[in-house]
């Protein structure tokens, strides 16, 4: 039985077209924990997280928040449910303002946010300085970037899944980005962070699941994952080349 808070994803299938972009997958995002998803290019991650966000129609198996069957719901039900998510590719709303981008995050609530809760949102998200009415798209994109954490944030979620919210940025922005994502964490909210760079995913995560061609290849802490030999071959290859 998954507890109160916890997303718990059991058996879940993707296929497109004869091909199976996720086989299988079982994995859980406690409250207040942060589970890390990691695996080769075309590995299935993004799959799985637009299965569970739907996105995508899973072929197989269940998505429970709490008690909740998120599987079958379209993506504004389970978004009002509190699963939210970022996207590998920035989806702000680039001609509207920060203010506005954040407060359209917070639809599903009761009233509109004010321009203080607006600010702190952004500073959970690790971008307090931001003039609320510039345009999203004439940010930094490390700004837009962690902006688009604070619009996932303003509808108060029970889970946050990060789809390589650090890709194009520095690594001043990367170490930035650890603290925002622990206090995603610290402040109650479970999240499920797919991402490449394994120093990020060794600070902040508690358990890293690997995925390799949609299949479950390894579960452990990242030190774990790490010296696993199945995962050194699926990154590396057998002849120690890149796949």
């Amino acid at each position: 039985m998954s507890q109160a808070g916890e997303l718990a994803v059991r058996g879940l299938s993707v296929r497109y077209g004869g091909v199976a972009a996720v086989d299988d997958v079982s994995l859980r995002v406690p409250a207040g924990g942060v589970l890390g998803l990691i695996g080769p290019n075309g590995a299935g991650k993004t799959s799985l997280i637009n299965a569970i966000t739907g996105v995508v129609r899973p072929h197989a198996g269940s998505v429970r928040l709490g008690g909740s069957k998120l599987e079958r719901l379209p993506q504004y039900a389970i978004a009002r449910r509190g699963v939210v998510r970022t996207y590998q590719n920035i989806r702000l709303f680039a001609a509207l303002s920060v203010a506005d981008n954040v407060r359209a995050g917070a639809l599903r609530l009761s009233g509109a946010l004010d321009a203080a809760a607006v600010r702190a949102l952004l500073e959970r998200a690790g971008v307090p300085g931001l003039d609320l009415r510039a345009r999203a798209g004439s940010l930094p994109y490390g700004a837009q970037r962690r902006l688009e954490i604070a619009r996932a944030l303003a509808g108060k979620p029970a889970i946050v899944l990060l789809d390589e919210p650090a890709a194009g940025m520095n690594p001043h922005e990367t170490a930035e980005l650890r603290a925002v994502i622990r206090g995603i964490a610290a402040a109650g909210a479970g999240v499920l962070l797919v991402e490449h760079d394994m120093n990020l995913v060794a600070a902040v995560c508690d358990r890293v699941v690997v995925l390799d061609f949609g299949k479950t290849l390894a579960e452990g802490t990242a030190a774990e994952v790490a010296r696993d030999p199945a995962v050194i071959e699926a990154y590396l290859g057998t002849a120690g080349t890149p796949r």
